[in-house]
């Protein structure tokens, strides 16, 4: 049985843009991005980070940066940690933008603003330490609407020590390169994606071809005419061995990056014969080790008039067979897994709802109707095998953000399952033994 969403969950914050993607950038520091495109509307173009904490009864979000992109959108990225200084790759129209993250301590003891640099120690944004709600502005003019989320606890000794330091983030445009190149049409790169090594990025985008680059020196190592229509989703596995393509010409593709060859299709005989498009392919560990994983993704019937029927699909990624698929009664538009591999989220199409089940068994555990006014963007999982920093600790099993064009930006948890303790169980196992002998005992068997 599938638990609600608690009263606790739900929005964090509102920007006045629409959200495409959605990432950690550290261990406790979420980044959204999106925009309005290049249109005259007056909706802007950019990024958003936020501190992300747990203050003992629901989790809270700080602004911490808002960076503007001009005319450019961004409709994808990805991220990467690279010790002292970050690197955030985004897609922006046909090409693929870098910039550099740098992150720097702030003390705010010091009553200029300026901060302890871990880089360059500029200056760091107005500060505004109001607390509103579930998100503390730093920045009036940020276009984040405060969102009241329960009332705020008297600050403990973590709350104390955030006053007085606290990370914030430059971020510098560097690198750019085209990686789709169309041709009768817009070019557009729809995915990005970064290896799990750090030493590759590929790119998918309108043309169809699967793009492999050196990261981060973003030269081209490898060019594939993976698909015949656009590439809607990429992954690389844990080990950084193969990559997962799925495109709008209905094929699941799993590329062996060695070779560069085709390693197999992902098919499935779809219900009624009729025909699925692949949306979203995403790679989860077993038990949080790289060599040894699993594929999920998620398709959609094309063409189907009346009840849409999503599936959601666990694959062996030995054979390229399927193991396992759920039916959901909706069209299914994002897909997430933990990074230790334990849970998948999907976000819906049409309800704007999202949902968590446990990966082994896609038995769904969470599900939250309607948490956005409109189809889920973006889904990402907090980590709790992050390597640059300790998980937010929490009252919860697993916690999932989403993000849609509705410009929320809202978290889901699971509650702590309860179990029964392997002692108690032998316990009960002895006594109905007993319990049994008497009896038999009493009637004479």
């Amino acid at each position: 049985m599938a638990h609600t969403r608690r009263p606790s969950d739900g929005l964090l914050a509102r920007v006045n843009f629409p959200l495409y993607a959605v990432d950690m950038l550290t261990s406790r520091h979420i980044l959204v991005a999106g925009g309005g495109g290049s249109s005259k509307t007056g909706v802007a173009n950019g990024f958003e980070i936020y501190e992300l904490y747990h203050n003992g009864s629901h989790f809270c979000a700080e602004e911490v940066l808002r960076h503007e992109t001009g005319a450019n959108v961004v409709m994808n990225f990805a991220v990467r940690n690279g010790g002292r200084r970050g690197y955030l790759c985004a897609g922006q129209e046909a090409h693929c933008q870098m910039y550099y993250v740098q992150p720097r301590v702030q003390s705010e003891e010091d009553g200029n603003g300026n901060g302890v640099g871990v880089g360059d120690g500029k200056p760091a944004p107005e500060e505004r330490p109001h607390e509103n709600g579930n998100v503390r502005q730093r920045n009036a003019h940020s276009g984040v609407e405060p969102v009241a989320n329960g009332h705020r606890p008297p600050l403990s000794t973590a709350d104390i020590l955030r006053q007085f330091r606290r990370l914030h983030f430059d971020i510098q445009a560097a690198d750019v390169i085209q990686t789709d190149f169309l041709k009768g049409a817009e070019p557009l790169q729809r995915v990005v994606r970064i290896s799990g090594n750090g030493r590759l990025m590929a790119t998918g985008g309108t043309d169809g071809k699967l793009r492999v680059w050196t990261f981060p020196q973003m030269t081209l190592a490898a060019e594939l005419a993976a698909h015949s229509k656009e590439i809607d989703d990429l992954d690389f596995s844990p080990d950084s061995k193969l990559i997962a393509s799925i495109s709008k010409d209905a094929q699941g593709l799993v590329w062996d990056l060695a070779s560069g060859q085709l390693q197999h299709k992902l098919q499935w005989k779809t219900p009624e014969g009729a025909k699925y498009l692949f949306k979203r392919c995403r790679y989860g560990t077993v038990e949080a080790q790289k060599d040894n994983y699993r594929l999920f993704t998620i398709a959609n019937p094309l063409g189907k008039v009346g009840k849409q029927r999503g599936f959601l699909q666990h694959w062996d990624c030995a054979s390229g067979q399927l193991r396992q698929a759920v039916a959901i009664d909706e069209s299914l538009s994002s897909l997430a897994v933990r990074d230790d591999g334990r849970f998948v989220a999907v976000g819906t199409m049409f309800s704007g709802s999202v949902s968590m089940y446990i990966a082994f068994s896609l038995q769904r555990v969470l599900h939250i109707p309607h948490a956005h006014s409109m189809f889920v963007t973006g889904l990402q999982f907090l980590p709790i095998t992050n390597e640059e920093g300790p998980p937010i600790s929490s009252d919860t099993e697993a916690a999932v953000l989403s993000i849609s064009v509705d410009n929320k930006v809202c978290i889901h948890s699971l509650s702590q399952r309860r179990t029964i303790p392997a002692w108690i169980a032998i316990v009960f196992l002895i006594v109905m033994i007993f319990a049994v002998f008497v009896l038999c005992s009493y009637i004479g068997i």
